[in-house]
């Protein structure tokens, strides 16, 4: 299972990617693509969409079943990935990199503190 070092995780299979100006790109994990099977369909927030850490901010439907995904922090939705719409298989094919959902301008970066690294999100999927 890929869990990238430099990614921040929650224990609902969400990643936080720090960028520049406070801004938060996230996504779902390798485990949780894995776990959906195949994604048909992603409904992204719309932008400008205040969001609360630990709130639903869009939904992702497989042929397992449908999703929830949570910000990991509070903020303001500034970008999201419209390439889902036309092609939400890139959650599975590419859940770190293409396969990203939205970015959050963060209200507090310090949030991602609380978050779990790499080693921590290893061993709760482990288990």
């Amino acid at each position: 299972m890929n869990v990238p070092e430099e990614l921040r995780y929650t224990t609902d299979h969400e990643w936080a990617r720090l960028e520049d100006g406070g801004r938060i790109r996230i996504g779902i994990t390798d485990y949780a693509q894995d776990a959906l099977g195949d994604v048909v369909f992603v409904q992204l927030p719309d932008p400008d969409t205040q969001v609360a850490a630990g709130a639903s901010c869009s939904e992702v439907e497989s042929t397992k079943s449908v999703s929830d995904i949570y910000a990991p922090i509070a903020g303001v939705v500034v970008e999201v990935n419209t390439e889902l719409a036309d092609a939400p298989q890139r959650l599975n094919e590419d859940p770190y990199g293409e396969g990203w959902i939205c970015v959050i301008q963060a209200a507090d970066t310090s949030g991602l503190d609380q978050l779990m690294d790499a080693g921590a999100y290893r061993d709760l999927i482990s288990t």
